[in-house]
């Protein structure tokens, strides 16, 4: 896949702002002449050259909102988890090795290398910055994500961002509280962290099964239905559907663990 084949998609979303400082700074150097090879077709779409009929012209545009959408995701990803990566002061090879792996399944060979070239040059803004004004920047991107992205797509990114925090095995006190900020700021909130941190052990801890649906253990049985249905309701696969298969399938492995959440207490209940 080559660099403008999912950078180029970018473009006429990250315009201006933290979130398009950021990708200036992070993606520029990557731009090549590939990026005019993506945009081509929308320049002769224009000008009535790139498809004969209405409904094709109007296809072709759905595709290309769709593709923008995706990367736009990613970038967010990239940003948000060279934020999260760093927040307990160094980076551990754990963490690279899952963001390549993630870029791999969903972006292809190649783009793992250029999305951890990217995290890298983030790395690099951040100690030119400074944590504190990093940090800021880090804060006004996620409200332009907030306002750009449905929500759906916002509990995904966060879902990605918590097993980015948990890959090696202990999240630190400095992670949960940078997700919590993140969260809040992307208009979540630091319960749908505590849920998503618990996703994994939710089949074989009961305590853990509670907290992914937000629960008390002293919760009656219809409150404990009644955050399953709005569980299953806010996480359901199909509403990310539109970021791609890749995604979809992440979202569906998800949706199991709240099933396997709900499935625990259920049994514990007698339900």
């Amino acid at each position: 896949m080559a660099t403008g084949k999912w950078i180029g998609g970018l473009l006429g979303f990250l315009q201006g702002g933290a979130l398009g400082a950021l990708a200036g700074f992070a993606l520029g150097w990557l731009f090549d002449n590939e990026i005019d090879a993506v945009n081509e077709p929308y320049q002769n779409r224009e000008h009535g050259q790139t498809q004969t009929h209405t409904n094709q012209r109007d296809s072709q545009w759905q595709r290309v909102q769709a593709e923008r959408q995706r990367n736009s995701f990613l970038f967010s990803f990239l940003a948000l988890a060279s934020y999260i990566i760093r927040a307990d002061g160094k980076v551990m090879h754990s963490e690279m090795e899952l963001l390549r792996n993630f870029l791999r399944q969903n972006f292809g060979a190649i783009a793992v290398k250029q999305g951890e070239d990217i995290v890298l040059k983030l790395f690099e803004q951040q100690k030119q910055m400074g944590w504190q004004r990093f940090q800021s920047t880090i804060q006004q991107a996620c409200l332009e994500i907030r306002s750009q992205m449905a929500y759906p797509e916002r509990l995904q990114l966060l879902n990605f961002l918590a097993i980015m925090a948990q890959v090696d095995g202990h999240v630190v006190t400095e992670e949960i509280n940078v997700l919590k900020e993140v969260a809040i700021n992307l208009g979540l909130s630091a319960t749908d962290v505590d849920s998503m941190l618990n996703l994994k052990d939710s089949s074989s801890s009961l305590e853990a099964a509670y907290r992914v649906l937000g629960v008390s253990p002293s919760a009656s049985n219809e409150e404990v239905k009644n955050a399953y249905r709005q569980m299953a309701l806010k996480h359901h696969p199909d509403k990310v559907s539109t970021l791609g298969d890749d995604v979809r399938k992440a979202a569906q492995k998800k949706f199991q663990e709240i099933n396997n959440a709900k499935d625990k207490i259920y049994k514990a209940r007698g339900l």
